[in-house]
């Protein structure tokens, strides 16, 4: 399961024990909507693993300042709270689903 960021302590939603992935999307960006159904797929079939969803222009300071986001979509791995590794752009389900394995 998908789940919004809206606005809470992105500490709390980072910091926690394991593997959590954050997808910084936009609501009309093409790649972003191609990517969404492969993050719900993915995020049903790895259940410990939280996906959270950030939009860039709800939550800019999040995403451009703190997290230096400049395109979409961006994904974002944090193991324990500290980020391990990110990707941007569009990749298939199996590509992002390795590159999760590969940082776990």
């Amino acid at each position: 399961m998908l789940i919004s960021y809206e606005g809470q302590d992105f500490k709390e939603v980072i910091d926690r024990p394991g593997l959590v992935l954050v997808d910084f999307y936009a609501t009309w960006c093409g790649p972003c909507k191609m990517l969404m159904p492969q993050l719900e797929a993915l995020s049903e079939e790895q259940p410990q693993i939280p996906f959270v969803k950030v939009d860039i222009d709800q939550h800019k300071p999040l995403a451009k300042e703190t997290y230096g986001v400049t395109s979409v979509p961006t994904l974002v791995l944090f193991k324990d709270g500290v980020e391990v590794s990110r990707q941007s752009g569009f990749a298939p389900k199996d590509a992002v689903f390795k590159w999760i394995q590969a940082n776990k």
